[in-house]
This record gives structure tokens, C-alpha cells and sequence, in this order.
């Protein structure tokens, strides 16, 4: 006699994911489901909706590294369950990461004796790094006007307008001022005469940038250090510079090694970099190098034992992964200086492919500079029938994601576009995305200028209209500007 079984719906083993009940209705989205689901059909359903997410070697937006070897991809996985916050427990990470801070610290040229260990910590990225060299400032500053008997409650920090977001979150979260050099049109990073003219005596720091985020430029550093150093003779006080290098830290050393920028220049007390840019590993690390150990309050360094001996931290958050930390040590000892250096001329010659692939359609003006991130940022000569937004949104049907985006003020009036070239974005990605943007412009051209239509649809009322009824050249790019930027941002649902 056989024995036969005819199987259940429960039974999900003799099933297809996709011929089992879980496919077929909509799982909760913001409760905990009641049942439990098998878990092949977890990891089916959530893969399935991830293929929704753009490709991140085509998200020219980033910054951030999306490629490494499989052999450190290995590292990260066999490491990825350990918590760097246990010195005691996983005491080889925490020398790694030791090991780190010493090796970028004298890649920024910090002076330190030949065994001397530098002052600096691994973070989740620069934003953490700037809000612990913000601090550290504060509290220096701090200190100082009170052993002076001096008002210490109005502190200032002195930037460009081209800084990155984190910037001003530090200032609202920790109560600094933040006083922004505004920018102008050509020149759109920060001038270092009008940052000292705004130094004043409670000014923490002065914060350059090393690779603008708009447009890659590397400011000034060495003559902002230089007319600090003479208004600080003029008036007795002694304003440092911290350097926001999270684009340009690893780039500086190996493209433009004679550049002055690090702590060769006196004034510069802190420099943070990002390990998930430049460094050349997935999002998740940073880092912060002090000059000296007196740059870093003792204060601030906490001191636990309850995991172990004693444990001295200075980091916003607590637990955090191993792997990005093993994968920075990886990434430089593998690379070593030969290494790093010739990933950094691949990406600015690419980078120089791109722009003359660009320049040679005779439709953009380039807005990047020779000297800086290896990037291309770019606007249209002639946006009055189509902008730069057009273009970015029309880009992603070819699966490119590259971002439209205004200058800060007093700029706010100029649009561009942005490619950031990375490691993985070889000359064939790169002759490939000028031959799409051709076919972009094509396909434009040939359409009704649709920004004419929706603008009448306005009313002239709301135009502003000057010298006997005509518009500026100015105020007709500010009315398409600001336009486009509030179409483009009403299609896109706000989540926070």
C-alpha cells in the first residue's frame, strides 16, 4: 500500500517562495506582523524591494566609497559581530584602530616624535568627527575666557557658505554661531580675507574646507593661516583652524603632496576625513586627528572599566561595528602610499575625460577647477528653454543618478549638476555618461519647453518685473531656479 501526503499551506517547505502565501498579501509595514514567516520568504520579499533602490556605482551623487576587494569584504563579515567599544574584549581591533590614527595622523603631516603616539579617534563619519573637533574648541575656548574672567556664553565659529550640512548642526545642537562667508557667482568657496575680517574674540575656529562639497574646490588654507597669524598679533588672541578635509584628506597627500594644508601650518589644531570617501571604505568611518595632545581637553575624554580595564572614549555614540575600522587598516596597508596615489590619478584623469567629453558639446559651462576632489560640476550655457534639473531627472531613466542643485547665498541664482568620480567609475563609465547626456540634451530639445508653459501658468503677478517691464537676465535664472525647485521637490514624498 502507498502512503501519500498531500501538503498543507503551512507546509512551506515542499514551496516556492513565490508560490506560498507570503507573496501574495501585503505585509505590515508599520507594526510587528502577528506570525512569524519563513526565512527564505523574509529575505525574498525585502531583496525584491531593495532591486527598487537606484545601483550605487551609478549614484554619482556619493561620495562614499561602493566597492571594495572581496578579501576585505571577508574581513568585515568575520568582524561585523564585534563591538568596537570593547577595548578590553577585542583588544587587536583596538589597536588597529591605534594604528589608524598614527598612520593618517602622519599622512597629515602632525608633529610627532619618531615613537610618539598621536591624539585622534575612529567615528562613524565626519559629521561625528566635526561635532568632537567643535567641542574640543568650545570647551579650549571656554576655559580660556574664564580663566581670563572674560563672558565665555556667545561662542562663534567662522566658515564658507559652501560648508556641508553637519556644520550647522553642530552650531544648533552645541549653541555656537555660525558665521558663513557668503559666496558669489565664480567664486564659490570661501575667501580667507572676509573670514578673518569676521573673526572676532569669541570666535572658536576658523573651519576651511578641503574639497567643497558644490563644486570639489579645495580652499585656501595657507593664506587663511597666514592672515590669522597676523590678526591674532594685532590683537593678543590666538584663533586656530580646523580643517574639514572629509573629501580631501586622502586625496591631497597623494595628488598634491607639496600643498600646504595640513599641520604643516601652524594654526591648524584639527583635521577631520572620512574613511568611507576617499579612504575607500563603505559608509561608516571617520575620523578626527588633533595636533597635540593639549588641543584635546581632558574633560572631555571619559574613562569606564565595567567592560573590563580601564577604557578611556570620546565619541558621541557608544557601540559601533568593527568592520569599517578593520577595513580603513586594510585599505592602507594594502594600498600603501603607491597604491592610494595611483587610485587618486585614475579618478582625476577620469574626471578630466568627463569634463572634455563635456566641454566639447558646447552646452556647459564647467564650475569645478583643476585643483580639487576628482569631480565634475557642470551647468547648462542655455537653461532658458530646459534646466538642469530636467536633465538630472531625464539622466535617471538611464540609470544614472546625478544631482541638480542652487548655490548657497549669495550664489542661490546659480544650478548645476555634480558627478563625483570614484574608484569603481572607470573611463568607459565615463565616456558612457557623456554619450547619455548627449542623448538627454537630444531628447529635450526636441520637446516643448515645457517650463514656459507651467510658468504661465503662474501669472505675471508673481513675476518680478523691472526696467520698464523687462526682467534681468539675473531674475529670469532665479525665477526658473526657484521653480523648478519647488516641482522637482512636490513629486518627491518628504519623509524624515
Amino acid at each position: 500500500m502507498v502512503l501519500s501526503k498531500t501538503s498543507s499551506e503551512s507546509d512551506v517547505s515542499v514551496h516556492s517562495t513565490f508560490a506560498s502565501r507570503y507573496v501574495r498579501a501585503s505585509l505590515p509595514r508599520f507594526e510587528m506582523p502577528e506570525n512569524s514567516i519563513p526565512k527564505e520568504a523574509a529575505y525574498q520579499i525585502i531583496n525584491d524591494e531593495l532591486m527598487l533602490d537606484g545601483n550605487p556605482r551609478l549614484n554619482l551623487a556619493s561620495f562614499v566609497t561602493t566597492w571594495m576587494e572581496p578579501e576585505c569584504d571577508k574581513l568585515m563579515m568575520s568582524s561585523i559581530n564585534k563591538n568596537y567599544v570593547d577595548m578590553d574584549e577585542y583588544p587587536v581591533t583596538t589597536e588597529l584602530q591605534n594604528r589608524c590614527v598614527n598612520i593618517i595622523a602622519r599622512l597629515f603631516n602632525a608633529p610627532l616624535k619618531e615613537e610618539e603616539t598621536a591624539i585622534g579617534v575612529g567615528t562613524v563619519g565626519s559629521s561625528e568627527a566635526i561635532m568632537l573637533a567643535g567641542l574640543a574648541f568650545k570647551r579650549n575656548w571656554q576655559n580660556k575666557r574664564k580663566a581670563e574672567g572674560k563672558p565665555y556664553d556667545k561662542p562663534n565659529i567662522v566658515t564658507g557658505a559652501n560648508v556641508q550640512v553637519c556644520w550647522e548642526k553642530f552650531a544648533n545642537y552645541f549653541e555656537v554661531e555660525l558665521k558663513e562667508v557668503k559666496l558669489r557667482e565664480g567664486y564659490y568657496v570661501m575667501d580667507p580675507m572676509k573670514a578673518v575680517e569676521m573673526v572676532d574674540e569669541n570666535t572658536i575656529c576658523v573651519a576651511a574646507i578641503l574639497g567643497s562639497t558644490l563644486n570639489g574646490e579645495f580652499e585656501d588654507v595657507k593664506l587663511l593661516n597666514d592672515l590669522l597669524i597676523e590678526k591674532n598679533k594685532q590683537t593678543g588672541w590666538d584663533t586656530p583652524i580646523h580643517v574639514d578635509a572629509a573629501s580631501g584628506g586622502f586625496i591631497a597627500p597623494f595628488i598634491y603632496p607639496e600643498l600646504e594644508w595640513d599641520f604643516r601650518l601652524p594654526l591648524v589644531k584639527s583635521i577631520n576625513v572620512s574613511g568611507h570617501k576617499y579612504g575607500l571604505v563603505y559608509a561608516g568611518i571617520g575620523w578626527v586627528i588633533w595636533r597635540t595632545k593639549q588641543d584635546l581637553p581632558e574633560e572631555l575624554i571619559f574613562h569606564i572599566n565595567y567592560l573590563g580595564a580601564d577604557q578611556p572614549t570620546f565619541t558621541l555614540n557608544f557601540s559601533k561595528g568593527s568592520s569599517q575600522v578593520i577595513a580603513q587598516y586594510y585599505q592602507l596597508i594594502r594600498l600603501g602610499y603607491e597604491g592610494y596615489r595611483n587610485v587618486m590619478k585614475n579618478c582625476c584623469e577620469n574626471a578630466i575625460v568627463l569634463r572634455e567629453g563635456l566641454e566639447k558639446t558646447g552646452r556647459f559651462n564647467i564650475v569645478s577647477k583643476d585643483e580639487g576632489v576628482p569631480l565634475v560640476a557642470f551647468s547648462l550655457k542655455d537653461n532658458s528653454l530646459h534646466n538642469e534639473f530636467e536633465v538630472s531627472e531625464t539622466l535617471r531613466r538611464f540609470g544614472w543618478i546625478v544631482p541638480a542643485y542652487t548655490m548657497p547665498a549669495d550664489a542661490q541664482h546659480v544650478t548645476v549638476l555634480r558627478v563625483v568620480i570614484r574608484e569603481d567609475f572607470s573611463r568607459t563609465l565615463a565616456e558612457r555618461l557623456v554619450f547619455d547626456i548627449v542623448k538627454v540634451l537630444h531628447e529635450l530639445d526636441t520637446l516643448p519647453a515645457r517650463l514656459s508653459a507651467k510658468m504661465e501658468e503662474v501669472g505675471e503677478e508673481n513675476l518680478v518685473i523691472k526696467n520698464n517691464g523687462k526682467k534681468t537676465e539675473i531674475e529670469v535664472q532665479r525665477e526658473v531656479t526657484d521653480f523648478w525647485k519647488k516641482f522637482v521637490l512636490a513629486r518627491k514624498a518628504a519623509v524624515c
